[in-house]
Protein backbone atom coordinates (compact mmCIF):
# COMPACT_ATOMS: atom_id res chain seq x y z
CA UNK A 1 0.00 0.00 0.00
CA UNK A 2 2.86 2.38 0.79
CA UNK A 3 4.09 2.09 -2.79
CA UNK A 4 0.72 3.39 -4.06
CA UNK A 5 0.75 6.30 -1.61
CA UNK A 6 4.25 7.17 -2.80
CA UNK A 7 3.14 6.90 -6.45
CA UNK A 8 0.21 9.27 -5.81
CA UNK A 9 2.47 11.74 -3.98
CA UNK A 10 5.07 11.71 -6.78
CA UNK A 11 2.47 12.28 -9.48
CA UNK A 12 0.73 15.07 -7.57
CA UNK A 13 4.01 16.82 -6.80
CA UNK A 14 5.12 16.56 -10.43
CA UNK A 15 1.87 18.18 -11.58
CA UNK A 16 2.15 20.96 -8.99
CA UNK A 17 5.88 21.66 -9.35
CA UNK A 18 6.03 21.45 -13.12
CA UNK A 19 2.75 23.28 -13.71
CA UNK A 20 1.44 20.44 -15.87
CA UNK A 21 -2.02 20.69 -17.39
CA UNK A 22 -2.79 17.06 -16.54
CA UNK A 23 -2.97 14.88 -13.46
CA UNK A 24 -2.48 11.13 -13.88
CA UNK A 25 -3.54 9.09 -10.87
CA UNK A 26 -4.42 5.99 -12.85
CA UNK A 27 -3.70 2.58 -11.40
CA UNK A 28 -3.11 3.81 -7.83
CA UNK A 29 -5.71 1.68 -5.99
CA UNK A 30 -7.69 4.79 -5.03
CA UNK A 31 -11.15 4.26 -3.55
CA UNK A 32 -11.82 8.01 -3.65
CA UNK A 33 -10.04 11.17 -4.76
CA UNK A 34 -7.67 12.05 -1.89
CA UNK A 35 -8.78 15.21 -0.06
CA UNK A 36 -5.19 16.26 0.54
CA UNK A 37 -4.69 16.59 -3.22
CA UNK A 38 -6.92 19.67 -3.31
CA UNK A 39 -4.59 21.50 -0.93
CA UNK A 40 -1.38 20.51 -2.76
CA UNK A 41 -2.85 21.46 -6.14
CA UNK A 42 -4.77 24.57 -5.01
CA UNK A 43 -2.50 26.92 -6.96
CA UNK A 44 -2.69 24.94 -10.21
CA UNK A 45 -6.20 23.45 -10.41
CA UNK A 46 -7.28 26.19 -12.82
CA UNK A 47 -4.58 25.03 -15.26
CA UNK A 48 -5.41 21.32 -15.14
CA UNK A 49 -7.30 20.25 -18.25
CA UNK A 50 -7.01 16.43 -18.05
CA UNK A 51 -7.45 14.12 -15.07
CA UNK A 52 -6.86 10.38 -15.43
CA UNK A 53 -8.28 8.28 -12.60
CA UNK A 54 -8.57 5.08 -14.66
CA UNK A 55 -8.13 1.61 -13.22
CA UNK A 56 -8.62 2.43 -9.57
CA UNK A 57 -11.32 1.23 -7.16
CA UNK A 58 -13.29 4.47 -6.93
CA UNK A 59 -16.88 4.09 -5.76
CA UNK A 60 -17.83 7.72 -6.19
CA UNK A 61 -16.73 11.09 -7.47
CA UNK A 62 -17.12 13.88 -4.93
CA UNK A 63 -19.04 17.11 -5.36
CA UNK A 64 -15.84 18.85 -4.23
CA UNK A 65 -13.91 17.31 -7.14
CA UNK A 66 -16.48 18.60 -9.63
CA UNK A 67 -16.57 22.09 -8.15
CA UNK A 68 -12.77 22.46 -7.97
CA UNK A 69 -11.80 21.01 -11.36
CA UNK A 70 -14.18 23.25 -13.31
CA UNK A 71 -11.67 23.84 -16.14
CA UNK A 72 -11.30 20.16 -17.04
CA UNK A 73 -11.69 19.18 -20.67
CA UNK A 74 -11.09 15.42 -20.23
CA UNK A 75 -11.91 13.08 -17.36
CA UNK A 76 -10.98 9.40 -17.50
CA UNK A 77 -12.70 7.20 -14.92
CA UNK A 78 -12.42 3.93 -16.88
CA UNK A 79 -12.20 0.73 -14.83
CA UNK A 80 -13.55 1.85 -11.46
CA UNK A 81 -16.70 0.76 -9.58
CA UNK A 82 -18.79 3.91 -10.05
CA UNK A 83 -22.57 3.61 -10.12
CA UNK A 84 -23.39 7.29 -10.63
CA UNK A 85 -21.90 10.74 -11.11
CA UNK A 86 -22.80 13.60 -8.77
CA UNK A 87 -25.23 16.28 -9.96
CA UNK A 88 -22.35 18.74 -9.53
CA UNK A 89 -20.72 17.25 -12.64
CA UNK A 90 -22.53 20.01 -14.56
CA UNK A 91 -20.19 22.52 -12.88
CA UNK A 92 -17.44 21.11 -15.08
CA UNK A 93 -18.75 23.26 -17.90
CA UNK A 94 -15.69 22.89 -20.16
CA UNK A 95 -15.69 19.08 -20.05
CA UNK A 96 -15.70 17.71 -23.60
CA UNK A 97 -14.67 14.08 -23.04
CA UNK A 98 -15.68 11.69 -20.25
CA UNK A 99 -14.72 8.04 -20.07
CA UNK A 100 -16.93 6.01 -17.72
CA UNK A 101 -16.34 2.66 -19.39
CA UNK A 102 -16.05 -0.53 -17.37
CA UNK A 103 -17.76 0.75 -14.23
CA UNK A 104 -20.98 -0.40 -12.52
CA UNK A 105 -23.55 1.99 -14.01
CA UNK A 106 -26.99 0.42 -14.32
CA UNK A 107 -28.67 3.76 -15.05
CA UNK A 108 -27.49 6.20 -17.72
CA UNK A 109 -25.99 9.26 -15.93
CA UNK A 110 -28.54 11.78 -17.23
CA UNK A 111 -26.75 14.81 -15.78
CA UNK A 112 -24.28 14.35 -18.63
CA UNK A 113 -27.02 15.35 -21.09
CA UNK A 114 -27.10 18.81 -19.45
CA UNK A 115 -23.46 19.49 -20.32
CA UNK A 116 -23.40 21.68 -23.40
CA UNK A 117 -19.69 21.22 -24.24
CA UNK A 118 -19.63 17.43 -23.90
CA UNK A 119 -18.52 15.86 -27.20
CA UNK A 120 -17.56 12.30 -26.24
CA UNK A 121 -19.16 9.90 -23.75
CA UNK A 122 -17.76 6.42 -23.23
CA UNK A 123 -20.01 4.09 -21.23
CA UNK A 124 -18.84 0.79 -22.72
CA UNK A 125 -19.00 -2.25 -20.46
CA UNK A 126 -21.55 -1.13 -17.89
CA UNK A 127 -25.00 -2.54 -17.15
CA UNK A 128 -27.17 0.16 -18.76
CA UNK A 129 -30.41 -0.97 -20.40
CA UNK A 130 -32.18 2.35 -21.02
CA UNK A 131 -30.79 5.55 -22.55
CA UNK A 132 -32.47 9.00 -22.65
CA UNK A 133 -32.41 9.15 -26.45
CA UNK A 134 -34.31 12.45 -26.75
CA UNK A 135 -31.92 14.15 -24.33
CA UNK A 136 -28.90 12.80 -26.21
CA UNK A 137 -30.35 14.09 -29.47
CA UNK A 138 -30.64 17.57 -27.97
CA UNK A 139 -27.01 17.75 -26.82
CA UNK A 140 -25.49 20.51 -28.96
CA UNK A 141 -21.86 19.32 -28.99
CA UNK A 142 -22.20 15.53 -28.78
CA UNK A 143 -20.15 13.87 -31.54
CA UNK A 144 -19.54 10.34 -30.22
CA UNK A 145 -21.03 7.95 -27.68
CA UNK A 146 -19.94 4.39 -26.92
CA UNK A 147 -22.59 2.10 -25.42
CA UNK A 148 -21.04 -1.23 -26.45
CA UNK A 149 -21.31 -4.16 -24.05
CA UNK A 150 -24.39 -2.84 -22.25
CA UNK A 151 -27.65 -4.83 -22.09
CA UNK A 152 -29.64 -2.15 -23.97
CA UNK A 153 -33.34 -2.94 -24.20
CA UNK A 154 -34.85 -3.37 -27.70
CA UNK A 155 -36.82 -0.09 -27.50
CA UNK A 156 -33.63 1.83 -26.76
CA UNK A 157 -31.75 0.13 -29.57
CA UNK A 158 -34.62 0.90 -31.94
CA UNK A 159 -34.77 4.57 -30.86
CA UNK A 160 -31.01 4.87 -31.32
CA UNK A 161 -31.33 3.67 -34.92
CA UNK A 162 -33.10 6.90 -35.91
CA UNK A 163 -30.95 9.58 -37.56
CA UNK A 164 -28.71 11.50 -35.20
CA UNK A 165 -25.80 13.92 -35.45
CA UNK A 166 -23.29 11.86 -33.46
CA UNK A 167 -21.37 8.65 -34.02
CA UNK A 168 -22.90 5.83 -32.02
CA UNK A 169 -21.18 2.61 -31.01
CA UNK A 170 -23.45 -0.19 -29.78
CA UNK A 171 -23.09 -3.96 -29.69
CA UNK A 172 -24.84 -5.78 -32.48
CA UNK A 173 -27.71 -7.95 -31.28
Amino acid sequence: MAEFVAKVARRINATAEEGKDYLDLSNCHLISFPDGVFKVLSSVTENIRVVNLADNEMKSLSVKFCSIFTQLKELNLHGNVLTKVPDAVVEMEHLSNINLSKNNFSVFPEKLTEMSELERIDLEGNNISDVPVEKLLSMPSLKWINLRSNPLNPQTVSALQSPHSFELLISEA
